[in-house]
């Protein structure tokens, strides 16, 4: 024991600083919340114990709690691979050593740095509005538009659709992934005539496989976890007809707007085992498609 804490103890000094603030302003908030979720709590009266009571009712009689996994499960299936797919194409163009690299990988990190903040999610209430640019640019070529926020038909996607948008944090992770795998693969397989398809199917993927594995993680869970934008865009409610009804602006409303903080304490808790689930199955199935470079020696 003396001899592996010897061994590790300067990784243990330079990692003392988030440790000491896990402690103190992370561990206790997160014990409070799962002790609240077993309790009947509404921020003004003291704790009653409760049980189980949140946990019956929310799978046994909440039928929004469904729904809102119904739309975050659609959300995360759409928008994660699109997201990637549309991260991993720019940054193989971005590979092919343009001039002005740097500038083109500003403009398309931008919207990334952007976020997902108050305005960007306004902005693009606006443009998919009755009124909006969309509508707009489908009536200059004849084309009749409608209320893409506003209709339960089209409404997520256009969250899907800006999700997508914000592609620049993947994107450099793929870059320099891309970056580090050897030229001289390419240039075989041209010297055998393989094609610019296969090569992908056959380098380009394989040699990437941990960094898709490491991005999809990251993604899934940021996914899981989209607030703001369905927030604003439907207003805090969740409209139309909860076809916004995320997860977390679910969670937000049960504790903020009608202060059942017991309950939505439970339902962070639940957010968190799918999330953890979902990365235990990744994790999981890794072995069967992630290859690393140690191993491939």
């Amino acid at each position: 024991m003396f001899r592996f804490l010897r061994r590790n103890a300067a990784g243990y000094v330079f990692l003392s600083p988030w440790l000491v603030g896990f402690v103190f302003l992370a561990l206790g908030p997160i014990l409070a919340s799962l002790y609240m979720s077993f309790t009947r709590y509404d921020m003004v009266s003291p704790p009653v114990w409760d049980g189980l009571g949140n946990y019956q009712y929310m799978f046994e009689h909440d039928r929004r709690f469904w729904k809102a996994l119904q739309v975050t499960f659609t959300f995360v299936a759409f928008s994660v691979p699109l997201r990637l797919a549309m991260a991993l194409g720019v940054a193989m163009l971005l590979d092919k050593g343009l001039r002005t690299i740097g500038l083109y990988r500003a403009i398309f990190y931008l919207p990334s740095l952007l976020g997902a903040s108050i305005a960007i999610a306004l902005l693009w209430r606006e443009m998919f509005g009755v009124d909006g640019v969309v509508n707009g640019a489908l009536a200059m070529i004849g084309i009749e538009g409608r209320g893409w926020i506003t209709d339960p038909d089209t409404s997520l996607y256009t969250i899907v659709i800006l999700a997508m948008w914000q592609f620049g944090s993947p994107m450099l992770i793929f870059l320099a992934g891309l970056r580090g795998i050897p030229r001289d693969l390419y240039e075989a397989a041209e010297i055998d005539g393989t094609s610019k398809w296969r090569q992908f199917w056959r380098i380009t993927l394989p040699m990437l496989a941990p960094v898709v594995f490491f991005n999809l993680v990251l993604q899934t869970i940021e996914a899981f976890k989209t607030f703001t934008s369905a927030f604003i865009i439907s207003n805090g409610t969740g409209a139309p007809a909860d076809s916004l009804l995320f997860y977390t602006v679910y969670l937000f409303n049960e504790a903020f707007k009608f202060f059942r903080m017991g309950y939505a304490s439970a339902l962070a808790w639940v957010l968190l085992i799918i999330i953890a689930v979902f990365t235990a199955l990744a994790f999981a199935t890794s072995k069967y498609w992630v290859h690393y470079e140690n191993e491939r020696d």
